[in-house]
């Protein structure tokens, strides 16, 4: 069972004022960033503040992780807009919202099914490549997204180069009253943000310009302002959607559940690392899942880990989610008393200030660093990125998730084998390249297969024996195999084991088997392998069965 409170300790009279004043602080960010998102995914801003009450209270009660914020983000409100634009075919805006509601939902079922059967692991599957051209492609989309707002024009075009190409064709008639305001916003968080990093940069932002917007009436010279925004606290909602919509939801879900997992679960593990205390992966997967079944039945959008938010608070002295309480009660109150105000935000003021959150999300300096360490990765991430831009947020996830799985099975295909040759010195046994095959003493090769056999390599082990074989005609008596990482057989490769060993008596060739661990001997009865080799051919450590087969004169 979970537990309950496990980074809301007991706070002293000294550690209330660092709780009040992170809490502020994370009030102070998460206000106009989680409208910003709301506004990505076409959602109404007090969706995205929604989820800053009672789904965030939610987290901080069964969260283990003392530092991790959770939040609406950049990445998590485009996969969001993707999924309601290709689901809501008519445009309803109400439809909208109750899809928005049975994602939030969703998510949170599939992060309780990962904590009920401890499926976290499944997240490793997105490799750093993958995440960087992921998070990259989104990142550079909802850029591009916010400057169209900024500049304050309307393109209708189909796809990401298309809404390029028809911003550019736009610039004659970029209201230059909403640019300057949206302009201005995002300088004035990147200056905060370089000289004055404790300062909530978003929130100054926004003051200046509304202040300068309702001073010099710019709502009525073009710039856009918020609106209406409902008073008083979320109310329970019901997702009111249909089972096939329900149905189409479950990709983008488990999209947004994977990036969450693979995002937070490593912010988690940085931050308990640094300060010295454990978390527990399931739990975190619980407290994902609690928040988002919360937000989507108190109309709040789906929530993940927040990186940026977790950093500001970090800063601040946060060493526990007190503050994410705190933080709370203070958009509760926003809500209750002054939505008056929160509609005369200007729109290009949010545009510039999630502009400015959103270009951590583009990882040039991570892209670089992969061309010069590992060529391959840097090109599936490219493909990531491009897959992203061009087909879509959530195609790009697929075809990012395709990707990871081609990048697995091609590693596993092609194990480091090799060739074990005594040393020159008569002390062990040193690795040869297979390509290069060696007798290991007369009439003895002993070779090691470097990873569990299964479909995706079973021929690279026949391929290996035959090339030794055919290496050294009528010279070979005994192969031994090295069985030390083949800790798991598939029934493939089970039937390659198989024509292995009529290929080796074919050929008057016997096999042994030696650092066959558990549970590779259980597995080997299984299929019935053990007597096909002989249960006297297994050997523990090499030398031995080196020595075996030598004095055995066969």
């Amino acid at each position: 069972m979970p537990k309950l409170f496990p980074a809301l300790p007991r706070l002293d009279r000294s550690q209330w004022p660092v709780a009040l004043a992170a809490g502020a602080t994370l009030a102070a960010l998460m206000i106009p960033l989680n409208i910003g998102y709301a506004e990505v995914a076409g959602l109404p801003a007090e969706v995205g503040l929604y989820a800053a009450i009672f789904p965030m209270i939610a987290y901080a009660i069964f969260v283990t992780s003392r530092n991790v914020i959770a939040s609406p983000d950049a990445a998590i409100a485009a996969l969001i807009g993707s999924l309601l634009v290709s689901i809501n075919t008519t445009g309803d805006p109400a439809y909208s919202l109750h899809l928005a509601y049975a994602l939030s939902v969703l998510c949170g079922v599939i992060f309780l099914l990962f904590w009920l059967f401890r499926l976290g692991f499944l997240a490793n599957y997105l490799s750093r490549a993958v995440l960087i051209g992921m998070i990259t492609g989104i990142g550079i989309e909802v850029l591009v997204s916010q400057i169209r707002k900024m500049m304050g024009v309307s393109v209708e075009a189909d796809g990401f180069f298309r809404e390029v190409l028809a911003m550019i064709a736009a610039i004659p008639e970029t209201n230059l009253y909403s640019l300057a305001v949206g302009l201005s916003s995002f300088a004035i968080v990147r200056l905060l943000k370089k000289f004055a990093p404790k300062v909530p940069g978003a929130l100054v932002a926004l003051v200046i310009m509304t202040v300068l917007v309702v001073a010099f009436n710019l709502d009525e010279k073009g710039v856009a302002v918020l609106g209406t925004v409902p008073a008083g606290l979320p109310r329970p909602t019901v997702p009111d959607v249909a089972f096939k919509d329900w149905v189409a939801l479950i990709p983008g879900a488990l999209a947004i559940v994977a990036l969450t997992l693979s995002e937070g679960l490593l912010l988690a593990r940085k931050y308990a690392q640094k300060y010295e205390y454990k978390i527990d992966p399931d739990q975190e997967e619980f407290a994902y899942g609690m928040s988002n079944v919360v937000a989507g039945f108190s109309g709040g959008m789906t929530l993940g880990a927040s990186g940026s938010r977790t950093a500001a608070l970090d800063e601040a002295g946060a060493r526990n989610q007190w503050p994410s309480i705190v933080a709370a009660v203070i958009v509760a109150v926003v809500l209750l008393f002054f939505t008056d105000l929160l509609a005369l935000l200007p729109k290009s003021a949010l545009a510039g200030i999630v502009a400015s959150a959103v270009l951590s999300l583009i990882e040039i300096g991570e892209f670089r660093e992969l061309y010069h360490q590992r060529r391959s990765e840097f090109w599936i991430a490219l493909v990531c990125t491009i897959a992203v831009l061009g087909l879509g947020t959530l195609q790009g996830v697929v075809i990012a998730f395709v990707l990871t799985t081609i990048e697995v099975v091609r590693r596993a295909a092609r194990p480091r084998s090799s060739i074990l040759a005594v040393d020159p010195v008569g002390a062990g046994f040193d690795p040869q390249p297979v390509t290069y095959p060696r007798l290991t003493a007369p009439g003895v090769v002993v070779y090691r297969f470097g990873g569990p056999l299964f479909f995706a390599n079973a021929a690279a082990l026949q391929e290996d024996i035959t090339r030794l074989v055919e290496a050294h005609p009528g010279e070979i008596r005994w192969i031994i195999l090295d069985a030390d990482a083949i800790h798991d057989i598939d029934a493939t490769g089970a039937e390659m084991f198989e024509n292995i060993l009529e290929y080796l008596r074919d050929n008057a060739i016997r096999l042994a088997v030696s650092r066959a661990y558990p549970p590779l001997p259980h597995w080997l009865s299984v299929y019935g392998l053990m007597e096909a080799i002989g249960e006297a051919n297994f050997y523990e450590t090499n030398r031995e069965a080196v020595a075996a087969v030598t004095r055995s004169g066969d």
